[in-house]
């Protein structure tokens, strides 16, 4: 399986994010982390890795932003009379928000799960300038592709490079590490939501 990965993962990996970025239930994200540690480990170049996954993102998210978000959004708010009566309420606020600080949703919305494809949709919904939503979107894709392919690659040298030396000691600390970090990322992400 390994030697899969190894050997024609580039399209996959592009193909996940893309998806995840469109709105398909995918982990594009984990499989970033994935082929940045494969990259650590001599198999890929991190700078293509990067390439493959800010590409990616960007393409799944203009995907939404049109297909979802400008073509389909309102029509099929429109459609449906339940639908109707809840967005005539919501979408205004939407809209202004978009208008106010779309740059700032689009970009940082790249690095939160859910809004890691709904901000596109609600870009396109809103009637977000399709220049304006490609500039912030491009920004935020290479972003967090430079991010979570560098901090992925560095990460997995070290912890290979540990357990090479120091056997399953290392095995275990990195796996604390591993349970810290999801635990702070996981119940931060809780509270923060409780806040807002």
């Amino acid at each position: 399986m390994t030697h899969f990965f190894t050997s024609h993962g580039l399209p996959l990996l592009f193909a996940v994010v893309m998806l995840e970025s469109f709105g398909a239930p995918l982990p594009g994200e984990t499989a970033l982390i994935a082929f940045g540690v494969l990259a650590s480990q001599g198999h890929y170049s991190i700078v293509v890795v990067i390439a493959v996954a800010a590409a990616a993102a960007i393409i799944g998210d203009n995907l939404g932003y049109l297909i979802i978000g400008r073509w389909g959004g309102r029509r099929l708010f429109e459609r449906w009379g339940f639908l109707r009566r809840r967005t005539a309420h919501v979408l205004p606020a939407t809209e202004q928000l978009m208008e106010k600080h779309g740059g700032k949703v689009v970009f940082f919305g790249r690095f939160v799960a859910i809004l890691r494809y709904t901000a596109a949709w609600v870009a396109g919904i809103a009637g977000m300038p399709w220049r304006r939503f490609l500039f912030w979107n491009a920004a935020g894709g290479i972003c967090w592709a430079t991010l979570v392919g560098l901090v992925s690659y560095y990460a997995g040298g070290a912890a290979a490079d540990a357990i090479q030396r120091y056997g399953i000691y290392a095995v275990a600390v990195v796996g604390g590490a591993v349970l810290v970090f999801w635990g702070i990322t996981h119940f931060g992400k809780k509270w923060l939501e409780s806040r807002l």
